[in-house]
């Protein structure tokens, strides 16, 4: 057999990258709901997918699932916002005054790894128990990634369109708004892709813990009801729209490096 008839046979056995994913988390489902209900594993504190998934439908006429995202995706969207202003603003300031970003840029990515949620206590008595405490928290997990982003696009625009610049005149404020800005743009979104996944992260976290508003009130007020399946529903409703958030701004980074 040649090489080639090889490498075909192979290729038709081989299945596509999301069908392989699909039928992992289908097997392990699979196994999950014969552990349950084999006794293996304590349906209580782990029930059974096939619950799980029963528990939308209270979730969509009980609970009020749709309000709760929209809220939740409202304040980690003002997040984002805000924090894009400012982490492109610090990231521009790192990247023109270069003695800062020797100084400082190793701090923003300290604060990247540290659980900067923790700081939650103090948002608290500055802004009480509403949203601007959980839009204030989403801007804290926010910036760092966008800070970090927009400062390495910046460092990575081409000496040669800089001099283009130069050579036209052009104002400071001029050469960052087109020349500068557009040419570091996908990898500047790269940043607000990621920090936009933390500000989701951040606001649902501290929803959670403050009990005030969104997915995160509505998962904590489930649990203190020991409604476990719906529960757990409504965790994975949050994973799947951080997959969904994640995938489609994906494509659109994907589209702004294809058109740079």
């Amino acid at each position: 057999m040649s090489d080639a008839a090889i490498v075909s046979r192979r290729s038709f056995w081989r299945p596509p990258p999301l069908l392989a994913r699909l039928g992992v988390l289908a097997g392990l489902l699979a196994l999950w709901e014969a552990a349950s209900y084999a006794g293996l594993v304590n349906a209580f504190i782990a029930p059974p997918p096939s619950a799980i998934f029963a528990s939308f439908e209270m979730l969509f006429v009980q609970e009020g699932l749709i309000n709760a995202f929209v809220r939740t995706f409202a304040e980690a969207l003002a997040a984002a916002s805000i924090g894009s202003v400012i982490g492109i603003s610090a990231g521009y300031a790192l990247h023109r005054y270069k003695m800062a970003g020797l100084a400082y840029t190793d701090w923003v990515a300290a604060m990247a790894s540290a659980p900067l949620v923790l700081l939650y206590p103090l948002f608290l008595v500055i802004f009480g128990r509403n949203s601007a405490t959980i839009v204030a928290m989403g801007v804290v997990g926010c910036l760092p990634p966008i800070i970090l982003k927009a400062k390495e696009g910046l460092d990575g625009v081409r000496p040669v369109l800089l001099n283009v610049g130069r050579a036209y005149g052009l104002s400071r404020w001029a050469m960052f708004s087109m020349i500068q800005f557009p040419a570091a743009l996908p990898t500047i979104f790269s940043g607000v892709r990621i920090g936009l996944l933390f500000a989701i992260i951040n606001v649902v976290g501290v929803e959670y813990l403050i009990v005030f508003g969104g997915l995160g009130q509505m998962i904590s007020d489930l649990g203190d009801r020991f409604e476990i399946p719906a529960m757990y529903a409504g965790i994975l409703f949050v994973v799947l729209v951080s997959i969904c958030f994640f995938f489609i701004t994906e494509k659109i980074e994907k589209w702004l490096l294809s058109s740079k």
